[in-house]
């Protein structure tokens, strides 16, 4: 199968973005894994494929696949990149897109400045639909990795985080603790782990360990999980300008039961074809 695609990126996230509309592609694991391996692929955090809408009051379904192969539910980084890659493919001519992902309805729009800001939606605490095994709802709850205990804020974006503070990213253990946090049993379906430095209210800097991918230069739920995590637990206030290795997004939340905003870049690469087997 021969397969055209582009290569983009959100503050460093890189993705290989698949138009599913205009061509047909069948992927499996093991294409997934061969399309994001850096050496013998084309190379990404992850894939992202544009297909058309499933459902009324939408333009197009986003799905998302981890460099490991898995599909996940939502990306954030990637839905910036999701609308500039629609716009500059002719696929739409409207600036605000309503996309359908494995978790919801989001809408990116394409701002005059070039920035992309999304809708992500509201965000969830209830353990159980994080989900994170928990008797509490409290906002910050222990999490034993590796007997240390850890205070995190569970959260879920569309994808599940959980959002620890940190006196200083640099030094954080996140080679160390983020694989173990990602597969920790209190989180059945994985999760995302994020190391969070507040540097003042409107201020932090982030790294993030992504459930299927590793450490990745940005994380576009992931800031919006630190920020509403952050806000939550009173250390915050919006709007937040989350500074990750890759650069800077904006993160604009209203308190519970509102909607998260996020701002920031959406970069095309290069555009290219593979022979996959």
């Amino acid at each position: 199968m021969r397969l055209r695609f582009a290569k983009m990126h959100g503050l460093g996230n890189d993705f290989v973005v698949i138009d599913a509309v205009r061509q047909s592609v069948e992927l499996t694991p093991e294409r997934v894994r061969f399309l994001a391996d850096r050496h013998f692929g084309v190379g990404c955090d992850q894939l992202l494929v544009v297909e058309p809408a499933t459902q009324l009051g939408v333009d197009f379904r986003y799905r998302i696949f981890n460099a490991d192969g898995g599909e996940v539910e939502q990306c954030g980084n990637g839905a910036r990149c999701f609308v500039r890659f629609v716009h500059e493919q002719g696929l739409t001519d409207k600036r605000e897109i309503r996309v359908e992902t494995k978790s919801g309805v989001i809408a990116p729009k394409l701002e005059e400045s070039g920035l992309v800001t999304v809708d992500m939606g509201v965000p969830v605490f209830e353990p159980a639909r994080v989900p994170f095994v928990s008797d509490s709802d409290a906002v910050v709850q222990p999490l034993d990795v590796a007997g240390e205990t850890v205070a995190i804020t569970a959260v879920s974006m569309g994808n599940p985080h959980a959002v620890q503070v940190v006196a200083d990213v640099d030094s954080a253990p996140v080679a160390s603790q983020g694989p173990l946090i990602e597969h920790h049993a209190r989180f059945p379906a994985r999760v995302n782990a994020g190391f969070m430095q507040v540097v003042d209210e409107h201020n932090i800097r982030l790294r993030v360990y992504e459930r299927g991918a590793g450490e990745t230069l940005a994380c576009g739920t992931g800031a919006c999980a630190a920020v509403v995590a952050g806000i939550s637990r009173e250390l915050l206030a919006s709007p937040v300008r989350v500074h990750t290795r890759g650069g800077e997004l904006e993160i604009a939340w209203g308190g519970p039961g509102q909607p998260v905003r996020m701002t920031g870049p959406a970069v095309t690469v290069f555009a290219g074809e593979i022979e996959l087997a």
